[in-house]
């Protein structure tokens, strides 16, 4: 359930703290009171996009917090899954909206929409105030009816998606493979010579890098010739060279150490020294002579390097690319050559495609018709409720000429809503208020098939009144038995039945206005529905009936 909101600089809200309850709350006030943006807090917290001037007048920040609590294991092994920490039960989502941007967490975690769609999802479903107008688009019907069976369907729904994919995907490489015999002996012939040019130049994956090296250093032996001896002639053995230094060194040494026995550790040094440098002398003479004619080997490193830049410039800029390339080409041209093998693969591999989709579209749509019969008839009866008295109402199923990702079946609800009257689409039927008390039939429906705690009704009454809104509230009391219901409302018969009864005002000091909210005693939800029933004067005996109302609303419950 939702155990509390917290809302801070959203819109016409300074701060406000919410701790709502079990069963039915019920949300009251003027029009104009803010009521709605309480819901839309709601909604921008689980992922909704927010305007861009929904921050409260000089604020650098708006923050919204919600804190739910459940015994679903589904959401808590969702949790597990996403690495989100929880305890208790607790989920705590969390949303920062600053200019340009918004953060969201959950339990203290950064998390992206998706995910706070997904796990939100699982914990409330929101009745917006226009959302039964959704129900003029057959789309909507199937999602309605694909959630009633969402035991039955499983995950078969996904593994159409994936087969649909591989079926379009194969449908467009078979249409795309018409090409005539002199095109295709045309592109046999390119493919060829590009196969023969890249299995010609032999090459070597990394030997780009090696050839540059060698490049650097064969491009400029003559200043590394030159630098090399002058190395080797200060590190050799002429006149007041390193090498010749060092060996009159060590003889001097030699000589002293017969007479200090404390010099013959420097005197090693000093010969392991001499020895380097006749090993260092020996190595730059070596080294000298390996790059004394770099011509020939440079001009090959060129050719080399041109031929590998040649294939880079047509084929890809790296030898990896030029050789996948490579076989690109040799896939292709083994196409064209058999051909007639080729289409007659891709041909079979549709037809392989194609049935797997038209198999799992018919076990969708199965399983749509027989939930669907069901579905129907349990509406009908919330409808009747709901003081449809005479209605009829039914799903029809057609079979679309294509198929999709969500199979083929093109279906739409049909109702009656008068006796006499033919079964008609929705669109054509249902006014504005018969919509709002279609949908608050469904919701009551899958309600009782959905692991959905909390559920939020923001004016489902519109449209109706009398008889037909004493029908709503007690629908809505009935759903709230085992469900956490948060309803909007400017009818005192919901109102009445509120087992939480929060009023929410707008309040001004000439300067700025701020909405608030609060809960309300027994004895002040008598006055808020006096105040509903009365309008501008309220008497003592518009409060008896508002007292009446509630007595009645609680007595039914019972």
């Amino acid at each position: 359930m939702l155990v509390s909101l917290h809302v801070k600089n959203f819109a016409i809200i300074d701060e406000i703290e919410i701790y709502f309850k079990d069963h039915l709350n019920i949300l009251s006030g003027e029009t104009g009171a803010g009521k709605s943006i309480i819901i839309g807090s709601i909604n921008a917290a689980l992922g909704a996009r927010v305007s861009k001037d929904i921050l409260r007048s000089g604020a650098d920040y708006a923050l919204i917090e919600l804190v739910f609590n459940t015994k679903d294991e589904a959401i808590h092994r969702l949790m597990d899954e996403k690495d989100l920490p929880w305890e208790d039960g607790n989920i705590i989502f969390t949303r920062k909206i600053m200019a340009g941007r918004s953060t969201f967490k959950i339990n203290g975690e950064n998390v992206i929409i998706s995910t706070i769609s997904k796990i939100g999802g699982m914990l409330i479903d929101i009745h917006g105030q226009h959302e039964h107008q959704s129900l003029l688009h057959k789309a909507k019907h199937l999602e309605i009816v694909d959630r009633f069976a969402k035991d039955e369907i499983g995950t078969l729904k996904e593994e159409l998606e994936v087969s649909y994919k591989e079926y379009i995907k194969a449908k467009k490489e078979f249409d795309q493979a018409g090409i005539d015999e002199d095109k295709r002996n045309r592109e046999i012939s390119f493919l060829e010579y590009e196969i023969n040019e890249i299995n010609e130049a032999k090459l070597i994956i990394g030997e780009d890098e090696q050839l540059e090296t060698s490049f650097r250093k064969l491009s400029n032996a003559t200043t590394i010739a030159e630098g090399v001896q002058a190395v080797y002639r200060l590190t050799g053995y002429d006149a007041s060279s390193c090498g010749d230094t060092m060996g009159r060194a060590v003889r001097q040494l030699i000589k002293l150490a017969d007479y200090d026995e404390g010099l013959v550790t420097i005197l090693k040094q000093a010969n392991d020294i001499d020895d380097l440098l006749n090993d260092l002398n020996r190595d730059l003479s070596e080294y000298i002579s390996d790059i004394e004619n770099p011509e020939e080997e440079l001009r090959e490193v060129t050719d080399r390097l041109d031929l590998i830049n040649h294939l880079k410039a047509k084929y890809g800029n790296s030898i990896e690319k030029i050789i996948s390339y490579g076989k690109e080409c040799q896939e292709k041209l083994d196409k064209y050559k058999d051909y007639d093998g080729y289409v007659e693969g891709l041909r079979k591999t549709l037809l392989i495609n194609e049935r797997k989709v038209k198999e799992q579209s018919e076990q969708l749509s199965l399983i749509r018709r027989n939930k669907a019969k069901l579905l129907t008839k349990e509406i009908k009866e919330a409808l009747v409720s709901l003081n449809f008295l005479d209605v009829k109402f039914d799903m029809v199923f057609k079979q679309s000429s294509n198929y999709s990702a969500n199979g083929y079946d093109d279906a739409e609800f049909i109702v009656s809503t008068n006796p006499g009257e033919d079964l008609r689409p929705l669109s054509s039927v249902a006014s504005g208020g018969e919509l709002s008390r279609i949908m608050l039939g469904i919701k009551s429906v899958l309600a009782q098939n959905d692991d959905i705690e909390t559920m939020i009704f923001d004016e489902i009454d519109t449209g109706i009144s009398g008889r037909t809104a004493q029908k709503v509230s007690e629908q809505l009391a009935h759903i709230a038995k085992d469900h956490q219901v948060i309803c909007i409302t400017h009818l005192a018969q919901i109102a009445a039945m509120a087992d939480a009864h929060y009023r929410i005002e707008k309040e001004t000091d000439g300067i700025t206005t701020q909405t608030n909210i609060k809960e309300l005693s027994y004895d002040e939800s008598i006055e808020e529905l006096s105040r509903i029933l009365g309008g501008a004067e309220i008497t003592n005996r518009v409060r008896e009936s508002a007292k009446e109302m509630k007595e009645l609303a609680s007595a039914s419950k019972k």
